[in-house]
């Protein structure tokens, strides 16, 4: 492992570090994640682009492709001919619960809730007792078609309740919750029916009758916060994987590219399988990529020439040493907070990474002057999957999955470490720098 790289006067890392936690926090849904991004990219001068028009793109120019309203891709071309594409994929989506189309139940004619389902794989006893609130996005017909309209109802009006140690004395010997008894949210009297629409359309900017569809989610409204006596934890909610999905398009916007086309792609649905129309599953990247490989002039050959010679960075968290639990991690390729950039090895390839990638990455990370450490499952715990080898299904480049240690990885409330935040922004500058 390299050096690690100065993370120069405190107050200007946690300036950085309070960027992204206004970012997360701005973000409820994987719509506002993207709806941000995009934000960012057009004050830094992006144009966008519309898959269903024909594109007219300029040497040097800065792009942006939104599918879906939930995933996007920008890209930065150089001044001249381009070697190939240096990509760097992340997600925009966090496991949390969905509101089901007729979400309104009535108990006892006394009390409110909401139908709702998971979306992803959760760690549900995280989402009780907390402040709750709804956002997402509604759709409605205009005089151009249907409008998609992002919404945030923004206050503190729902909460799962625990049910007390009264009524089940063996509650601390371990609960299994059922999704469908246990943990739909309280939001209201029974007379509170049918409110929620009246004030999502307002939010929205339509009458009621207007909404044609939803897509809502519930979403944690506990802040970000650092933690730890030397400021050395950063905790909140959805980390992963913003946190990647931030530091990936942030880097982007800040540098230019040389050799190589800079590619910045965000999906959504990477924790149900990413097999939708926007997810790393679907064609979006490899649309893209063939769309921009016409229009600077190259033919089917050259275009897989250029493949040949590009590289995929698929950045989604990586789990962390449990203080508490430290038998649940590998005898020796375990991370740690703070300890730099992960890269990730799994031998049946749930992730891409191979010898060829890592070594790639470690140079990039030596580069960059920041330090990298590696991960890979306890050989009895089959673990989970991400963007890489999904992505490379549609479209075949050398490719590291890789990310940053966190705990508590699909609670509502994660931890990760505040300096590996500014590592991985400084490893992804350096990549598309070069």
């Amino acid at each position: 492992m390299k050096g690690v790289v100065s993370m120069g006067k405190e107050r200007d890392w946690e300036e950085q570090i309070g960027e992204l936690f206004t970012y997360i926090e701005e973000s409820p849904t994987s719509f506002h994640a993207v709806a941000n991004l995009e934000k960012m990219l057009n004050e830094a001068g992006f144009t966008r682009l519309e898959e269903r028009e024909r594109w007219e793109l300029q040497k040097n120019g800065k792009y942006y492709v939104n599918r879906s309203d939930s995933s996007i891709i920008a890209f930065v071309l150089p001044a001249k001919e381009a070697k190939g594409f240096h990509m760097v994929a992340a997600h925009s989506d966090s496991p949390c619960f969905k509101l089901k189309e007729i979400p309104e139940i009535t108990v006892d004619t006394a009390y409110l809730k909401w139908n709702v389902e998971k979306y992803g794989g959760m760690i549900l006893s995280t989402w009780l007792d907390r402040p709750l609130s709804v956002a997402g996005r509604v759709v409605s017909k205009g005089k151009a078609g249907m409008e998609s309209h992002l919404v945030n109802l923004d206050e503190d009006i729902a909460i799962i309740p625990n049910v007390a140690i009264h009524m089940n004395r063996d509650m601390n010997k371990g609960v299994e919750y059922n999704p469908q008894i246990d943990m739909q949210p309280l939001v209201g009297m029974a007379s509170a029916g049918g409110s929620y629409l009246e004030r999502l359309a307002k939010e929205a900017g339509i009458a009621q009758e207007e909404i044609l569809g939803t897509d809502l989610f519930l979403y944690n409204r506990d802040k970000c916060h650092f933690i730890g006596l030397d400021k050395s934890f950063v905790a909140g909610p959805r980390l992963d994987d913003l946190e990647c999905a931030y530091a990936g398009m942030k880097a982007l916007v800040q540098e230019e590219a040389d050799d190589y086309i800079n590619v910045c792609a965000v999906f959504d649905n990477e924790e149900v399988g990413s097999g939708t129309k926007q997810g790393a599953a679907s064609t979006f990247l490899s649309d893209v990529l063939i769309r921009i490989g016409r229009k600077l002039g190259m033919d089917e050959e050259g275009y897989r020439c250029a493949l040949a010679g590009s590289f995929l960075i698929s950045a989604d968290n990586a789990h962390a040493l449990h203080p508490n639990h430290p038998e649940k991690a590998d005898t020796e390729n375990r991370p740690i907070l703070n300890g730099g950039i992960v890269i990730k090895y799994h031998g049946s390839q749930r992730y891409a990474t191979d010898a060829y990638s890592a070594a790639m990455m470690k140079d990039i990370c030596n580069r960059a002057e920041v330090p990298f450490q590696v991960y890979a499952n306890r050989s009895d715990i089959v673990g989970g999957s991400t963007l890489g080898n999904i992505s490379t299904a549609q479209v075949s480049v050398n490719t590291v999955d890789i990310g940053l240690a966190q705990l508590a990885m699909h609670s509502a409330y994660e931890t990760a470490g505040a300096k590996d935040i500014c590592y991985l922004l400084q490893a992804f500058r350096t990549f598309y720098r070069q």
